[in-house]
């Protein structure tokens, strides 16, 4: 994740820590006083939803799949998570709030030391339901809304889903539990982007996640309304200004973007204009701090059958199952190749990516989107929108030299 409020408007975070290993000037609560050293791990609880996302990653049914952890079987998971130091556990789906058990699962990630978040579609969220999760620890529930109410209905193959998303929204905000809004930027809802933001503000969210399209699970389905490089770039333009404008009228809002570590060298770029050389390198460290695209790093998925993931939009290939071996052996074993290869990714980079002066903050963005549209798992990200004066260095911006 990319914070635009932290790094544009200087607006404190629990994550400050985490992501920028900047605690120490942090007026937040921290999830961590440290730099990330463990993955967040995304468990994708079930593979049942009550929606049938068009743009699902987790390619989620609303029928029930063999092979879903056992209540007893979860928590023997998140002990695992608990030993390996785990961050962050990110209940997910499907849908998690169709499992009975989930908030014993939160109460009990909670009690082993685990800090819960929740990804959630709200629809089924009730002030009853949000107040027994708050009470059971969860820290966080991230409500997913694609656009106004049209454009999200029909994303999620649901009339009346966005009415009841928000009603989900109010529920966690009336009962105290932090809450923000998951929304994946296409072609078909860029537009409503700001009227997104404005409406949910006035609900009193604070908190703007925005997602880029990874081509995974049925995401992979509809790569072709993702949007071209160049209306991205605008999309990304637009969310800086919006933020800024918020933060000038004394909005303490919370803005991050997710998917698309060019929007790390972009918003060096941005500011540069904005702001000036000085401003622009101070950003430019922050972003090396968080060191680019996590994907087999920083951060990890376990589907509802124990499958390890390099992340959660790569359902296709496992790592290994924590059935048979506990996550931080898998996590750790070396020897897989796409593993290795990850890490290891700069050095087999090729095409703009090669030598672009933004590597160390990007490492190329998503890898999954240029093996999905290539078959190359080093290829150049497709949804780069950097010009190549901005990648060479031609633009005569801020100097990035050590």
């Amino acid at each position: 994740m990319i914070s635009l409020s932290k790094l544009l408007c200087n607006r404190s975070a629990a994550g400050d820590g985490l992501r920028y290993d900047d605690a120490g000037n942090s007026s937040a609560p921290q999830i961590t006083t440290s730099a990330q050293c463990r993955p967040v791990v995304v468990w994708n609880v079930t593979r049942r939803c009550n929606l049938y996302c068009s743009h699902c990653y987790a390619a989620a049914e609303t029928e029930p799949a063999p092979g879903e952890f056992t209540t007893g079987e979860g928590k023997a998971f998140l002990e695992q998570l608990s030993a390996y130091d785990v961050p962050v556990v990110l209940f997910s789906g499907g849908e998690p709030l169709v499992r009975e058990d989930l908030t014993e699962l939160v109460q009990y990630a909670s009690e082993i030391g685990l800090r819960p978040v929740l990804s959630t579609n709200g629809t089924l969220l009730t002030r009853e339901r949000a107040t027994e999760l708050r009470d059971a620890g969860l820290r966080y529930a991230g409500i997913s809304v694609d656009g106004l109410p049209e454009r999200n209905d029909d994303f999620r193959g649901q009339e009346g889903a966005f009415d009841a998303a928000v009603r989900g929204i109010e529920a966690c905000l009336d009962v105290g539990l932090k809450t923000g809004l998951r929304y994946t930027i296409t072609e078909r809802n860029a537009a409503d982007l700001e009227g997104v933001v404005d409406l949910l503000t006035d609900v009193g969210v604070d908190r703007f996640c925005f997602y880029h399209l990874d081509y995974g699970g049925r995401g992979a389905e509809i790569a072709d309304v993702d949007l071209t490089p160049q209306a991205k770039r605008k999309a990304v333009e637009r969310l800086c200004d919006l933020t800024l404008s918020y933060h000038d009228q004394g909005e303490e809002i919370e803005t991050l973007l997710v998917g698309n570590y060019a929007d790390a060298a972009f918003l060096v770029e941005y500011a540069r204009d904005r702001f000036g050389e000085v401003r622009a390198r101070r950003i430019y460290e922050y972003l090396a701090r968080n060191g680019g695209d996590p994907t087999g790093e920083r951060i990890a998925d376990v589907d509802y059958e124990g499958n390890v993931h390099p992340t959660q939009f790569w359902q296709g290939y496992s790592l290994g199952n924590v059935r048979d071996r506990p996550f931080g052996e898998i996590w750790e074993d070396e020897t897989n190749p796409l593993l290795t290869a990850l890490r290891n990714r700069t050095e087999r980079l090729t095409g703009r990516c090669a030598d672009c002066q933004y590597q160390s903050i990007c490492r190329g963005a998503s890898r999954l989107r240029a093996l999905a549209t290539t078959d190359d798992l080093f290829a150049p990200d497709p949804q780069c929108y950097l010009t190549a004066e901005e990648r060479t260095g031609g633009t005569g911006g801020v100097e990035l030299a050590e």
